[in-house]
């Protein structure tokens, strides 16, 4: 909720590096087919720190995905909280939860997402121009944001001019011109090359070091998982173990 998180007294700078962005307390999710009833989540609790880049593994239908689409406010929960930035998900409206995803989220997915039509530059500034940012400025932005992941010089290429990994790069970019305050990345190098991949991930970590950004990532990748601060495991909707590569 917008006018919540900009109300909120600031904590000091050494308190804010240990303050969990994203906190999921007892988190229970259940989708009901009319026949059948499946619980993705299951009294799941969960804090990501501020600057923290964290690998969710686990097999196939343990849920990965549904953890990030419910962490993220893209899915409703059905019992539980989760806060962000210290504001719940639940006291937002729809439209307060879709304004804080803009401002303060961004967002990787397996297939890009790109629009075919537009070049690398138009799909990074897109989103910026549906929150009614100058185009001056928006168009200003988004070339930074290219900048920043490698791929000025690509910028106005179209998707289909452009490999695997730099079609993800500009997803990237896309992710990161709003200047959240974390990522979300669902299977992001799935469709990629083990080259490209690879590209991809040490991409990341950089600018998770870099610039403090908080990483989310979905992954069956144990190449990602074993390039981020900590591995979570799940099965069957619940954590059933962590591992912590590198202390913050």
């Amino acid at each position: 909720m917008a006018v919540a998180v900009e109300r909120r007294q600031e904590p000091a700078a050494d308190t804010l590096a240990f303050e969990p962005i994203v906190e999921a307390r007892l988190v229970d999710k259940v989708y009901d087919t009319g026949k059948v009833k499946v619980h993705a989540l299951r009294s799941l609790s969960l804090a990501i720190r501020r600057g923290e880049m964290v690998a969710i593994m686990g097999p196939s239908g343990s849920g990965k995905t549904t953890l990030l689409n419910c962490l993220s406010g893209l899915d409703a929960v059905d019992g539980g909280e989760i806060l962000i930035e210290g504001v719940s998900l639940s006291g937002m409206s729809d439209v307060e939860r879709t304004d804080y995803r803009a401002r303060r989220m961004g967002f990787v997915f397996q297939f890009y997402n790109l629009i075919p039509v537009l070049s690398a530059v138009e799909n990074v500034e897109l989103p910026l121009l549906v929150a009614r940012v100058p185009v001056r400025e928006a168009r200003r932005r988004a070339l930074a944001s290219l900048d920043l992941v490698g791929l000025a010089d690509r910028a106005e290429h179209l998707p289909d001019e452009l490999s695997g990994g730099q079609r993800q790069r500009a997803t990237i970019a896309r992710s990161l011109v709003n200047q959240p305050a974390i990522v979300w990345a669902d299977e992001p190098t799935g469709d990629l090359d083990s080259e490209n991949a690879e590209e991809i991930v040490v991409l990341m970590r950089r600018l998770n070091r870099e610039h403090n950004l908080t990483f989310l990532i979905v992954t069956h990748d144990i190449g990602i998982g074993r390039s981020t601060d900590r591995i979570v495991r799940m099965v069957d909707g619940e954590i059933v173990g962590e591992e912590v590569l590198e202390v913050r």
